[in-house]
């Protein structure tokens, strides 16, 4: 009988607002201590759909096709998975799989716009993850939200936890800000601090972003020791997007754990064995770079064409890929 009322009222306020499909495939060429390599990838297969069950429930959901699914984390190919109640004009409560908040505009950006990245965002276990936030609005275009979630360096089945503050909004019309504080647990359940800062800067046809992340333990005697500073730009002509980043990190060889137990050896890889940061470990130097064009031939984001050059000090491999994205709203509102 219950079931035959809700069929016969359907809550008419359900909806969905766009259904959207993208893929992105290179020809990835590398070049490893003077041996040439090149293959074909598919490297993102992604659904996006989002809509609302009320006026003030929204929700989003982005799969992975081509992420390979963890038998101890079934939502591995989710990247988002939430439901948002807009309480009142100033205040919003999200609940599902989200991003985890860390500031910076190279971690924030969608993966399949994002051609290479700095050690840092590559040594997370996750950046997604099923986890609480609650956003306070002030005025149009500023956002402050508190978000409990795991931690982004430990493995999903571990009960570690991150605490993050966050502060998305601007400073000028021209400055953009994403900004965090995060109290981070890693798989040893020891905690560190990261302040992340990034900036973006929009003058006229070209886009600066400026992150800087200050990584710091709590025994750590310089607070300025374990740090990255990325900075990210792209010029529009037209169709046309001319683009380069360069990224710097280093960790102080000092910033070493003084209570290290041994018997955590076999939890963490041997390079980053006795080391107060898990992400990069103390006594590394991480330097990358690229350059690279991208041509929307449609105009928009729906099909875009590029050609990307980056390397780096630490693999010491030389990569340089030619590729396609699309993108095709199945349904729109």
């Amino acid at each position: 009988m219950r079931a035959q009322e809700t069929a016969a009222a359907p809550d008419k306020g359900a909806r969905i607002d766009e259904i959207i499909i993208e893929a992105r495939t290179s020809f990835h060429q590398q070049l490893e201590n003077g041996v040439y390599d090149s293959h074909f990838q598919g490297e993102y297969l992604n659904l996006r759909l989002a809509g609302r069950l009320t006026p003030d429930l929204t929700f989003f959901i982005r799969q992975r096709f081509n992420r390979k699914i963890d038998d101890d984390n079934p939502f591995s190919a989710t990247d988002h998975l939430w439901l948002r109640w807009q309480a009142s004009p100033k205040w919003s409560f999200t609940a599902g799989k989200q991003p985890i908040l860390i500031g910076g505009y190279e971690i924030d950006s969608a993966p399949i716009d994002v051609y290479y990245y700095g050690a840092f965002s590559n040594h997370l276990y996750q950046y997604y993850a099923f986890g609480a936030s609650v956003t306070y609005a002030p005025v149009k275009g500023q956002g402050i939200t508190f978000q409990f979630c795991p931690s982004p360096i430990s493995p999903v089945t571990q009960n570690a936890y991150s605490y993050n503050l966050y502060w998305n909004g601007h400073i000028l019309p021209a400055w953009k800000t994403i900004w965090s504080y995060n109290l981070v647990e890693d798989e040893l359940h020891r905690k560190m601090n990261w302040v992340v800062l990034g900036n973006k800067f929009e003058l006229g046809p070209l886009a600066v972003d400026v992150d800087f992340i200050d990584r710091i333990g709590f025994r750590q005697r310089n607070p300025f020791s374990d740090w990255s500073a990325i900075l990210k730009a792209i010029l529009t002509v037209g169709k046309w997007n001319l683009c380069t980043k360069v990224g710097y990190e280093r960790n102080d060889a000092a910033n070493v754990d003084p209570d290290w137990n041994p018997a955590w050896n076999s939890r963490v890889p041997a390079t980053h064995v006795g080391s107060m940061d898990l992400v990069l470990p103390a006594g590394n130097n991480y330097f990358y770079y690229g350059a690279g064009v991208e041509f929307f031939p449609l105009g928009g984001d729906r099909l875009r064409l590029h050609a990307v050059y980056f390397g780096d000090n630490h693999d010491r491999i030389h990569n340089f890929d030619i590729g396609i994205t699309w993108r095709i709203a199945a349904y729109k509102r």
